[in-house]
């Protein structure tokens, strides 16, 4: 494939093409084909359902898995941080972010060398260098074409049908009978592929015939040519057109409806946005399933909340302009943005509980329809009382951070509180979120102007909530600053109130900081008290991401208690809770505390790996210790001491180690979970058969720390299929867990590149 033979060489390849041509297709298969080419990984970056072009350069970076908690991820700072990576970075669908897009690519092309962009739009980014190749329809036969079935095999169009029609009617065979009319079907679907995936599946009702006389017979305007739009575009509109002729009345209501979801729905979402006004609740599953047996809804996945659905954005763009000619619009979108207000109190009140795992997922799930719902509100929303947008943004304020999302949060909240200045709750509870997400970007005088404001507007208002969280957030910026004594002060407040006000949340974050506060003022017995406390309401709640940070804390309390045996066992505690739920953040505290434990006693080389690898992980937020920036001086001292007695030579070598060492592996290094572990990668039984090469794949994208659902993105194939093939491994080399795959394939690679002893 020429596309395959150019990225590689070229820095900028841009695939350019009418809509449904296919680009994204194409992009993806050449991606996988060439992941093994690029030493740091093939990357996707999606840009479809983007539409704040300030926000392109975090996309980017939570793409490449590094979720933003601070102010850093600019197109500069992402392309410094990439700028000795090899990578290929798909960027995918750019034609609406042209512009911001062209200013990622160029920021990438002028700082990173080693890094390769595959683009696709409908139109070329325009910077120099740039390789702009056209994706051209697939070929088709003559439509008048009386060719023997299998001559017309030799189109791709008509390859396609073929398959696709098959899939939807597993009968269909390609024949003298149907030849000329597939072959017509395709010519007049000018080879989209879009346009004959959704023709094939008509082949469950219709023969080729019937399908090809229905679309000539309604759209004889498409022969003739028409002054709107592309002949192409015209075609699948008129396909759609066509579609939704045969959908049933209520079908048709329902398409128009979902389409206001962005980015896939449940079914519970369906029922209560699109209900009401003609079409019954308890009717919107059935009429739900119809839409899926017409290929206008896609069921995309089923997990504990049961089924997902998405529209294709084509569909869906097709589905908002019937919406809006109904004049259901805003009615609808406003329904649509309370039910995900509704949402995100549901998800907060989860926090700290046994339920903030899935919590976390379905945040992640369901973003693309919390931004829609912020969008409409800063759009319709009316200042004052009762303001939905505020209440959402607010709403999210633990979300934003657990998601990896604080710049988004930062910037939706600050553009919210601009429009709607009414000394209202909802404003006061907006300043608190915007506070702390502005502390936790080290931004600290944004963060005082807002809890000031916030404070007063909270006495004004006599919120006891605000007040709580203003005294605690507060607290976290004195200890940022160095004033442990007026943090404390602070935090004993705060406890009190949200003990006051049974506000789990806030107690348990403020225990955690208390006990930290103590410590650090040397108040041991306190800070275990603290300890035990916040341990047990971690306990009460079944909550592991509090016991996890519980943990992490008493770990720091015993380090400077001076107790280094239960500070790594706490430590370790920490980081296997933070591990099993995927929270590689949460994990990096708990290895600080070792990497400090390993100097003090003398093991400077395990100390210098565990730094090593730290820096990978601290790079995301942007700072080592994020949010406890006066535990830095550990971090320093340990450093010190480690290449003070390894010498810088050794020192750097253990330290790049450390750096290139996959994600799993440096945790199974890190917890010694025993003596072999911590000396070498584990080896695989002695009878334990050869892998697949595919299975050799997956393996090496354990190693590099990717969960099967970027496992999948990656090979381009199903997350079931990435599961198995994991599944596979473990089973076939006797192993446990990730961690053991992971050592093994490092160890596999480069055996003289083991981790140093411990």
């Amino acid at each position: 494939m020429a596309i395959k033979r150019l990225v590689p060489q070229a820095r900028l390849v841009t695939l350019i093409g009418v809509g449904g041509v296919g680009k994204t297709r194409l992009a993806q298969r050449v991606a996988g084909d060439l992941r093994r080419a690029f030493h740091d990984g093939v990357w996707l970056v999606e840009l479809a359902a983007l539409r704040d072009p300030a926000l392109i350069a975090q996309v980017a970076a939570a793409a490449l898995g590094l979720h933003d908690r601070s102010a850093a991820w600019n197109v500069d700072t992402l392309a410094e941080h990439v700028a000795d990576r090899q990578l290929l970075m798909v960027l995918d669908n750019c034609e609406h972010l042209l512009e911001t897009s062209a200013g990622l690519v160029g920021a990438l092309l002028r700082t990173a060398p080693g890094v390769r962009v595959l683009a696709t739009s409908r139109q070329p980014l325009g910077l120099p260098g740039e390789h702009v190749v056209a994706v051209d329809p697939l070929s088709v036969p003559a439509a008048e074409t009386a060719a023997a079935p299998a001559d017309l095999m030799r189109y791709e169009a008509v390859n396609l049908f073929v398959e696709r029609a098959t899939a939807a009617a597993p009968g269909f065979v390609l024949d003298d009978h149907n030849a000329e009319a597939v072959a017509r079907l395709c010519a007049r679907l000018e080879g989209l592929p879009l346009g004959i995936e959704l023709a094939a599946v008509k082949m469950r009702a219709l023969s080729p015939q019937q399908i090809v006389d229905r679309l000539d017979e309604r759209y004889g305007l498409l022969r003739t040519g028409t002054a709107v739009g592309e002949p192409r575009q015209q075609t699948l509109e008129a396909l759609f057109d066509w579609s939704h002729s045969l959908c049933s009345p209520d079908e048709r209501r329902l398409w128009a409806r979902v389409s206001v979801f962005t980015g896939g729905f449940g079914l519970q979402a369906a029922e209560e946005v699109c209900s009401g006004d003609g079409l019954d609740r308890d009717r919107i599953a059935e009429l739900l399933a119809a839409l899926v047996d017409k290929s206008i809804v896609a069921r995309v996945s089923a997990n504990g909340d049961g089924s997902r659905y998405r529209l294709l954005d084509m569909i869906r763009d097709y589905g908002r302009r019937r919406l809006a000619e109904s004049g259901e619009e805003e009615p609808l979108r406003r329904r649509h943005r309370d039910y995900y207000q509704r949402l995100a109190e549901q998800i907060a009140a989860q926090w700290f509980t046994a339920e903030e795992v899935a919590a976390v997922h379905r945040l992640q799930v369901e973003f693309p329809n919390l931004r829609a719902a912020l969008d409409f509100s800063v759009d319709h929303d009316e200042p004052g009382p009762g303001n939905g947008g505020l209440r959402l943004a607010a709403s999210l304020w633990f979300g934003w951070r657990a998601v990896g999302l604080v710049r988004e949060g930062r910037r939706r909240l600050d553009r919210l509180l601009a429009i709607d200045r009414s000394p209202t709750p909802e404003r006061a509870r907006a300043l608190v979120a915007a506070g702390w997400l502005a502390g936790i970007q080290e931004d600290h005088e944004t963060a005082t102007a807002m809890f000031t404001e916030a404070h007063a507007l909270g006495t004004r208002l006599q919120d006891a909530w605000v007040l709580a969280h203003v005294a605690q957030f507060t607290a976290h910026l004195a200890m940022a600053e160095g004033d442990v004594a007026r943090a404390a002060e602070l935090l004993e407040q705060a406890q009190v109130a949200h003990r006051a006000a049974d506000d789990r949340v806030g107690l348990a974050i403020t225990l955690v900081r208390l006990g930290l506060a103590v410590s650090e003022l040397g108040d041991v017995a306190r800070a275990c008290a603290l300890a035990e406390e916040f341990q047990a309401l971690a306990e009460r709640h079944s909550s592991r991401r509090l016991e996890a940070y519980g943990r992490w804390a008493l770990s720091v309390i015993m380090w400077q208690a001076g107790d280094a045996g239960r500070a790594d066992a706490e430590a370790r505690h920490s980081i296997r809770l933070h591990w099993a739920d995927d929270d590689q953040l949460g994990a990096a505290y708990g290895l600080e505390v070792l990497a400090w434990i390993a100097a003090r006693e003398g093991r400077a080389e395990r100390a210098a790996f565990l730094l090593g690898g730290l820096q990978q992980l601290w790079q995301r937020p942007g700072t080592p210790l994020a949010g406890h920036a006066y535990l830095t001086v550990h971090h320093r001292d340990c450093q010190a001491d480690a290449r003070g007695a390894l010498g810088d030579t050794a020192f750097d070598r253990a330290f790049a180690q450390g750096g290139r060492c996959g994600h799993d592996a440096l945790m199974a290094y890190a917890l010694e979970e025993s003596r072999k572990a911590a000396e070498a990668p584990p080896e695989p039984a002695d009878d334990a058969p050869e892998l697949t090469p595919r299975e050799r794949e997956v393996a090496e994208l354990v190693a590099q720390g990717m969960t099967n659902k970027r496992i999948a993105a990656a090979l381009v194939i199903a997350p079931r299929t990435a599961e198995g093939h994991v599944e596979h491994i473990l089973t076939k080399l006797g192993f446990t867990s990730r961690a053991q795959i992971a050592a093994w394939y490092t160890g596999q690679r480069a055996t003289t590149s083991h981790a140093p002893s411990a």
